[in-house]
């Protein structure tokens, strides 16, 4: 299977949530994280997320030309049921968006979207990863949530990972962390990477990992 480039990144706190524990979002990036993620959707062809952060963060995804140079990548927005709302702000702007589905989505349209379905049920990433290849795709930066996150890394369907830890605390057991999904019931299905590089950036610190 050919697939594009993947790139997952996230912003997280010291003990890895990435929203408050009543899920709201927090921004947890410094300055310096913010404009470096700005210069990765600059070069990157497509930028995905899951319907919980369209239906939480309402993001518009678009590329802030006073960070960086370019143009505003493929929104595309993993949506098995078809729950993004008409009114969400990715349906919008300057950029194309593309909203994969499962094999029975509620609707089969939406404006301002391009609708797909991939998979049998879930949204299969493999099979969105080729179709997005097929399209000309050849970098994709991933960008959450927790379930889509852990869906990624999990599936081995990646090639780098950049985490930014942030110097605060948030804690509680009902905060998103970086990875949701089932997660490890037994140590065999732990998942060990490869720590590439770490780099000060304010007061946080970038981890880049890479798949073991």
């Amino acid at each position: 299977m050919e697939r594009p480039y993947v790139i997952v990144n996230c912003a997280a706190s010291l003990d890895g949530k990435i929203a408050l524990a009543n899920r709201r979002p927090v921004r947890l990036s410094c300055d310096a994280d913010h404009q470096r993620v700005h210069a990765l959707r600059a070069e990157c062809d497509a930028v995905i997320v899951g319907i919980g952060t369209v239906l939480q963060d309402d993001p518009r995804l678009l590329l802030d030309t006073a960070l960086a140079e370019g143009e505003s990548p493929l929104r595309v927005v993993l949506d098995t049921t078809l729950r993004t709302p008409r009114s969400a702000r990715v349906l919008q702007g300057d950029a194309p968006t593309l909203v994969a589905t499962g094999s029975r989505p509620r609707r089969r349209d939406l404006r301002g979207a391009e609708v797909v379905a991939c998979g049998n049920g879930a949204v299969d990433l493999a099979q969105l990863l080729e179709l997005l290849h097929v399209r000309g795709v050849r970098k994709v930066l991933v960008e959450g949530g927790e379930t889509v996150l852990w869906s990624f890394l999990t599936s081995g369907l990646w090639d780098e990972f950049t985490q930014f830890v942030a110097n605060t605390l948030i804690g509680g057991v009902t905060s998103p962390t970086i990875a949701g999904g089932v997660g490890a019931a037994t140590p065999a299905e732990m998942h060990a990477f490869v720590l590439e590089s770490t780099e000060r950036l304010g007061d946080g610190v970038l981890l880049r990992w890479r798949r073991g």
